[in-house]
């Protein structure tokens, strides 16, 4: 279940950091509700991902899985390259989130 949990707080890391930029200095008032909401939510999860896992093993895997949902979210939503070199780093991210989890005593 805690695994779950961590998943969940990297989808809602995701949400926060691609609805950051909406927010336009937090001048947007749904933006910048959905940025709160997301950041609160996604830290929620973490802390009680955390009650099992270890806390370094849940810290890369949610930093990671928000870093992975951040840039898919960028090529596909805000424009940004979907370069060879690009693909290829956000390959061996997700390689090394999935390892972190196989490694994981829980």
């Amino acid at each position: 279940m805690h695994w779950i949990y961590l998943l969940a707080a990297g989808c809602f890391e995701i949400g926060f950091a691609s609805t950051m930029k909406l927010t336009e200095g937090y001048t947007k008032p749904v933006p910048t509700t959905l940025f709160i909401v997301c950041t609160i939510l996604s830290f929620t999860f973490l802390e009680r991902a955390t009650a099992t896992i270890p806390i370094g093993t849940a810290y890369a895997v949610w930093t990671g899985i928000g870093a992975i949902g951040a840039v898919i979210v960028g090529i596909a939503f805000y424009g940004e390259p979907a370069t060879l070199w690009r693909i290829f780093f956000l390959s061996t991210l997700v390689m090394s989130v999935v390892g972190l989890k196989l490694v994981s005593q829980h």
